[in-house]
């Protein structure tokens, strides 16, 4: 009987020389253009050490990519190579499970967010974005920076909790904005990356005031999780009460635990990074003279009452929010999944524990894939179709975000809306650049746009 021969490891390739603490405040301070010379220097794959991480593999390769994403989830470890957000995000998240508890919580949040019920929320974020909008005026600033959070900030608070005013929403809104300020900014950030900060000593100390507010928000969760229960009322429409019916293959519900996580991962998770691309895609459109004349000219194609779905379906539109996408991703990266075993990706062996971490922002910088790829060009979307193995702002395989079809749906209607019902203009012409907020990366300036005028439709 022929026995099977393991796989020889190889060394890990192109090992980045600097100190680890070197590298960690590098991926803090400046992640895309320390990507940018890492991959001109060392190609599609290398190897950082951060401090207080593991063997950390960047890949760009589309191959590798592909054979990462095709995993089942037998190979690799997931969850436990996001423990930086764990404190945020809790114990229960799905992004931090792996293996049946990732299958069984996966299968009960994806109904919610695809199909049908994605569509379903596309005219709560057209009234949502011509509610908040509708104050402007002529000749008013406004900061992308703010705007945008608010919108989505509201868009999860309706189609998620179903909430539309009240104490308990106000409070939430008020937390939750609270909240994620504390980490929004390098220093901030850096309450995540460095576990030495992370010194509970009472609402005094920043982490001490991220942990209290954390459990402020799961405290009005949790009430409003049992009024749902008490009052017996017939299910609507939104996320949680789809949550509070789900049942797993055992007919058991999710523990109040578990919702609690997975809905602070929803809040935090789709309302920072959702409102950071449509600041970018605000830039971009006022940038480029040519890129605003295409998108208007479809834009004013539509009639007054067009659908919705048929507004987030418009070509060059989608075009305009993909290339937004892959310029800046607002992660940089896709979950590291951790070898469980020897593994080899694209012909190369890695020993167990080595953290294999598909770096989006690099393969949309490949020049094979995306020419001239620091040019903001939204026609590329048009010219060809990309794989999900060459265009991932979301992820991919198993892992990949469960809202980015809501993600898509809200992008494309909030920028449409905007653009229909108001005229703007760069504020500045400083040039904006990508800024660390948390684990994404947002606008260095929040984006300042002057209200032109208002367009009457």
């Amino acid at each position: 009987m022929q026995t099977l021969q393991k796989p020889t490891v190889q060394p890990l390739p192109n090992l980045v020389p600097q100190s680890g603490l070197r590298q960690l405040i590098n991926w803090i301070a400046r992640p895309y253009a320390y990507l940018d010379e890492c991959a001109a220097k060392y190609g599609d794959t290398f190897t950082m050490r951060m401090y207080g991480f593991g063997n950390l593999v960047f890949l760009s390769n589309p191959q590798a990519i592909k054979e990462i994403f095709s995993d089942k989830g037998t190979r690799f470890d997931v969850g436990r190579g996001q423990d930086i957000i764990r404190p945020l995000m809790g114990d229960n998240s799905v992004l931090l499970l792996d293996g049946d508890r990732h299958r069984r919580e996966r299968k009960m949040l994806m109904p919610p967010f695809h199909g049908a019920k994605v569509k379903s929320y596309a005219t709560t974020i057209c009234d949502i974005t011509q509610e908040t909008s509708r104050r402007w005026q002529p000749g008013q600033q406004i900061l992308c920076g703010d705007v945008m959070p608010s919108i989505t900030l509201e868009v999860i608070l309706q189609t998620v909790f179903g909430l539309r005013g009240g104490n308990r929403y106000q409070q939430l809104k008020s937390l939750l904005i609270s909240w994620l300020d504390m980490t929004g900014s390098p220093v901030g950030a850096s309450l995540l990356f460095f576990r030495w900060f992370q010194q509970d000593w009472g609402r005094w100390s920043p982490w001490g005031r991220v942990l209290l507010q954390r459990q402020q928000i799961c405290d009005l969760l949790q009430a409003e999780i049992e009024e749902r229960r008490a009052a017996n009322m017939p299910p609507g429409d939104d996320v949680l009460s789809l949550m509070l019916q789900a049942r797993d293959e055992d007919g058991q519900p999710m523990t109040d635990a578990e919702l609690k996580d997975e809905l602070i991962t929803m809040l935090a998770a789709g309302h920072e990074t959702t409102a950071a691309a449509l600041s970018w895609a605000m830039y971009w459109v006022h940038k480029l003279p040519e890129v605003k004349a295409k998108l208007m000219a479809e834009l004013e194609g539509l009639s007054e009452k067009a659908d919705p779905l048929a507004i987030a379906s418009l070509p060059y539109l989608t075009a305009v929010t993909s290339e937004t996408l892959r310029l800046y991703p607002i992660a940089p990266i896709a979950a590291p999944r951790i070898s469980a075993q020897p593994v080899t990706i694209n012909g190369h062996t890695y020993p167990p524990e080595t953290f294999l971490t598909p770096a989006i922002y690099s393969v949309h910088h490949r020049e094979d894939l995306y020419p001239h790829s620091k040019t903001f060009r939204p026609e590329r979307f048009l010219d060809r179709q990309f794989a999900p193995y060459e265009f991932l702002p979301f992820g991919g395989g198993n892992r990949r975000c469960i809202g980015y079809a809501l993600a898509k749906l809200e992008l494309n209607l909030v920028l449409a809306t905007l653009l229909t019902h108001h005229s703007f203009k760069l504020t500045s012409d400083e040039t904006v650049t990508p800024r660390r907020r948390g684990v994404v990366l947002a606008t260095s300036n929040g984006v300042p746009l002057t209200v032109d005028s208002e367009v009457g439709r």
